[in-house]
């Protein structure tokens, strides 16, 4: 699979998307998000309408050297 970061997105049982650094966790897989939680893949039809976690979020920017866009930017 092409992934052009050291991270992938998936969503979890806590019902947050997080990022891992982990080869992409299959459906009911435990994974380590770049936040830190270790959760639950979830890959239900619905799982990737989940929000995005924000310190995993903060940390992909950092780790991808983009910097988070500035919040009245939209």
């Amino acid at each position: 699979m092409f992934r052009p970061h050291p991270f992938s997105w998936r969503p979890g049982a806590d019902r947050v998307r997080h990022a891992t650094t982990q080869d992409m966790p299959r459906d009911g897989a435990r994974f380590e998000s770049l936040c830190g939680v270790t959760t639950t893949a979830d890959c239900g039809e619905a799982a990737w309408l989940h929000p995005t976690c924000d310190a995993c979020n903060a940390e992909a920017h950092r780790v991808a050297g983009v910097p988070m866009p500035l919040a009245n930017a939209r």
